[in-house]
């Protein structure tokens, strides 16, 4: 038998005839059942040498005009043509957030908390949910590492009035603090994420430690200076039993845009040609060194690897590595 497109809807099509009379019928007598909106836990968890790696959603959402986020030093043509040849709509896209738990067993690391309770009407803000669902409460979280600043990285820090973490300590890049925290940052475009590190941030900074380039967290986590997305953005890296692992926070925001074409500038880098700078010297030492690295906007559960690849990289999601 030969078969074609036109063949096969036309015996699709020809099925459809034959079989509608009865299941109106059916139907008829059956009740309807409402789909259901329910969401699973979506949580990832995996081993990291003596570590266990907890990747968190925080949910998703979509956003229209991705051209007029990433690409805005290029045609709107050339980022829409990219996106459809990696089988993407070209009106919209989704963003996912991924904070990410490290058990080391002997403190439990919680990297970003997420869009918090004021993003839960919007589809975002599961973070606490998702931490609960995997088996830990917030009152066992010892440390809080925040990568940087913005708001979908700060503002689960709070619920209500109260921390969300009550036994954590917290952890942040001494520039990152510096420039937020700064009064300079009012009448100027900073403006807004001053305010939210003001009411999120600060009041904790009494239990926050400040670090540079190369300090470390707790024993086997280091920070690392990825200048650019912010001024004082940092990723860490992460290494157990002779295993690695690093948490890029946001130096790629897209695993097509970003990281296809790590030289276009993105709408929310602070500096764009640093944080260009920045995703080709991070993702070519992953690429080169063949590690495995957490992107917090990266497809949920947002484990994956990356070669290089014509102008930038490919992403090339996790699935078995961490299981054998």
């Amino acid at each position: 038998m030969k078969f074609s497109r036109r063949s096969m809807f036309k015996v699709s099509a020809a099925g459809l005839a034959t079989l509608a009379a009865p299941q109106i019928l059916v139907r008829a007598a059956q009740a309807q059942v409402p789909m259901s909106a329910t969401m699973p836990a979506a949580f990832k968890r995996f081993t990291l040498g003596e570590f266990e790696v907890t990747v968190l959603s925080d949910g998703h959402r979509i956003v229209p005009g991705p051209q007029k986020i990433f690409g805005t030093n290029q045609s709107e043509e050339d980022v829409a043509a990219l996106l459809e040849s990696n089988y993407l709509p070209v009106d919209q896209m989704q963003f996912t957030f991924a904070p990410t738990l490290v058990n080391t067993g002997t403190d439990l690391v919680l990297f970003d908390t997420g869009n918090g309770e004021g993003g839960r009407e919007g589809g975002v803000g599961q973070t606490m949910a998702n931490l609960k669902a995997s088996g830990y409460t917030p009152e066992q979280v010892t440390v809080v590492v925040l990568t940087h600043l913005h708001g979908d990285h700060i503002n689960g820090l709070m619920e209500g009035d109260a921390p969300a973490f009550p036994n954590a300590r917290y952890v942040t890049g001494q520039v990152e603090y510096d420039f937020w925290s700064s009064e300079d940052r009012i009448g100027t475009g900073a403006e807004n994420g001053h305010k939210g590190v003001v009411s999120k941030v600060v009041p904790l900074a009494d239990k926050m430690s400040f670090i540079g380039d190369g300090d470390t967290v707790v024993s086997g986590i280091t920070g690392m200076a990825a200048f650019g997305h912010t001024p004082g953005h940092m990723i860490y890296g992460l290494e157990s039993g002779g295993r690695k692992l690093m948490l890029t926070a946001d130096t790629a925001n897209h695993f097509v845009l970003s990281l296809q074409r790590p030289e276009w500038e993105v709408v929310f880098d602070t500096d764009k040609a640093a944080a260009a700078a920045t995703r080709k010297a991070v993702f070519d030492m992953i690429a080169t060194d063949r590690l495995a690295f957490v992107g917090y906007h990266m497809p949920f559960p947002s484990v994956g690897f990356v070669e290089a690849a014509g102008e930038g990289y490919r992403f090339i999601p996790e699935t078995y590595q961490f299981d054998l």
